[in-house]
């Protein structure tokens, strides 16, 4: 079982659409270890970053298992961007 934030979350997943997502639908993506799931990255994402998550969607890609992580009210995706090195 995979427990801790930095074996949960790989790496943010930065394309166009991400960027257009993050901004219009305050989402971030996530590469995410191929067992993590939905409760264990909501868990792992809120100790990593201090925010509320509102929805966690994953799928899976050629590359690996994807989170889309949609923030609570009153939190923004472009500050956790920012504090992470998105911009």
């Amino acid at each position: 079982m995979v427990r801790l934030a930095h074996e949960v979350l790989m790496h943010p997943y930065v394309t166009e659409k991400t960027l257009m997502q993050m901004e219009n639908e305050n989402k971030l993506e996530f590469v995410v270890h191929p067992k993590a799931t939905k409760p264990v990255i909501k868990k792992a994402f809120e100790q990593r970053y201090g925010v509320k998550i509102d929805k966690v969607t994953t799928k899976r890609v050629k590359d690996g298992k994807h989170a889309i992580i949609r923030f609570a009210e009153g939190y923004h995706a472009e500050d956790v961007g920012m504090r992470i090195g998105i911009f």
